[in-house]
């Protein structure tokens, strides 16, 4: 039998998917900043060669698809080159927008468990109200988001909580259909033995239907992170918000700025890595904690 390598096995094909992925980037970088290239050199009346097309499609101050290493730049210029509490950098939008991710994904995940717990315990919830958890889900995040600030705000709640709720609303769906489907997941023998040994409902809770539902507890959590982080995001864009990784991107489509604009969905995309990383380690240890395997 072959012996398994780390680097074949996992590091060589997340490099060799990462470098397709730059090659057609690059393609891609040609193919769309070429005509406004060639548009400035027939303004001028200059003939450029392949090669100069080439190499004035990398350098656009304001191209239509940036390259990576103006992303990689434009990233080092606004975490590292500038002060975090500086409103040109990115960790001080991203602190903003972590603020009402982590806050709508508490209410979220306290939600979902709530309403999953009454789900399972109670027929009447089940029947009426997790097919409205379900329905909730087909309104566009994109409609319902101004409604909710509009109301809040006409109400005098503004700041943080608006955004909170929003990441909410996305993010107890995932944990409600999560937990149902791990509180129902104990078998038919289990249940019926804590029945034999006269265990109370709120005992076989306790001891049975919730360390059976960490599992899908924690896989929900990974989406519901991710989701909140999402929300958190898209309600910043009707606000006209002038902080957060959304005001970022609302300014740079303004001004045509879209290496601003990528190097904030890049910095989005990090910081959700992040958060969905944080929950996996958290699942882990608490699974080799129960007993059980990751």
């Amino acid at each position: 039998m072959t012996k398994p390598s780390l680097f074949r096995d996992r590091i060589l094909p997340i490099l060799t998917v990462i470098l397709a992925i730059l090659v057609i980037w690059h393609l891609c970088v040609i193919s769309l900043n070429a005509p406004f290239v060639r548009d400035q050199a027939a303004r001028a009346k200059e003939t450029i060669s392949f090669a100069q097309l080439v190499e004035r499609t990398f350098v656009q101050e304001r191209p239509v698809l940036p390259a990576p290493h103006q992303i990689a730049v434009e990233l080092w210029d606004t975490t590292v080159n500038k002060a975090v509490t500086s409103k040109r950098s990115l960790v001080y939008h991203a602190w903003i927008t972590l603020s009402a991710t982590l806050a709508g994904f508490a209410m979220g995940t306290v939600l979902g468990i709530v309403l999953a717990i009454g789900i399972v315990h109670n027929r009447a919830m089940d029947r009426s109200l997790m097919p409205w958890v379900i329905a909730s889900q087909t309104i566009p995040i994109l409609a319902i988001a101004p409604m909710i600030i509009v109301v809040l705000n006409a109400i005098g709640i503004s700041g943080i909580m608006p955004k909170a709720l929003i990441s909410t609303y996305l993010s107890f769906f995932p944990i409600v259909v999560g937990m149902v489907k791990g509180l129902r997941s104990p078998d038919t023998i289990f249940i019926d033995l804590m029945h034999t040994y006269n265990a109370s409902p709120a005992q076989t809770f306790w001891k049975l239907r919730w360390p059976a539902s960490i599992p899908y507890l924690f896989t929900s959590l990974k989406v519901a992170i991710a989701i909140s982080l999402v929300g958190a995001i898209v309600g910043e864009l009707p606000t006209g918000a002038v902080a957060g990784l959304g005001a970022r991107l609302l300014s740079g489509s303004y001004y045509g700025q879209t290496i601003q604009i990528w190097a904030a969905l890049f910095m989005a995309a990090g910081l959700a890595a992040v958060l969905v990383s944080i929950v996996g380690l958290a699942h882990t240890s608490v699974l080799r904690r129960m007993g059980m395997k990751p």
